[in-house]
């Protein structure tokens, strides 16, 4: 893993906490040499921030999201999420393919909605960060 520091291109990473199964989670930052920044934790592989400039140059958080892992714990509206398996909502919690009628989880009144209970967004993902031959993350 590549350290940075401003102006140069990289991963960092940290951590950012532990699941209540005790799951370690941790916040990665991809920096860029265009004065880009992107956190990533490995939770949901949640975008928490993104930092670009804008067309003066200022640069800026771009993304909504919480400072720490407790709040997304909590719940909240899909900031920065991967929705998994499916994104939206299938309504009444079923579907028919090729004939075959599925019953999914209900997490949405009675619909299942991004993936159900435990969808791609509430697992703790493994990482393997590298830098490409460009240098950027």
């Amino acid at each position: 893993m590549t350290q940075t520091t401003s102006g140069e291109a990289g991963i960092e990473r940290s951590d950012f906490g532990s699941t209540p199964e005790g799951k370690t989670v941790e916040l990665y930052t991809l920096s860029n040499r265009r004065g880009m920044t992107a956190k990533i934790m490995t939770y949901g592989a949640l975008l928490t921030e993104l930092h670009t400039p804008d067309r003066a140059g200022q640069i800026g958080d771009v993304v909504l999201g919480f400072d720490n892992l407790e709040q997304y714990l909590k719940g909240h509206p899909f900031f920065g999420a991967i929705a998994g398996r499916f994104a939206n909502r299938i309504a009444g919690g079923k579907f028919t393919l090729d004939g075959v009628e599925y019953t999914l989880a209900v997490n949405n009144g009675p619909n299942s909605l991004h993936g159900g209970k435990k969808g791609f967004d509430k697992q703790v993902w493994l990482s393997d960060p590298s830098v490409t031959a460009g240098g950027d993350p």
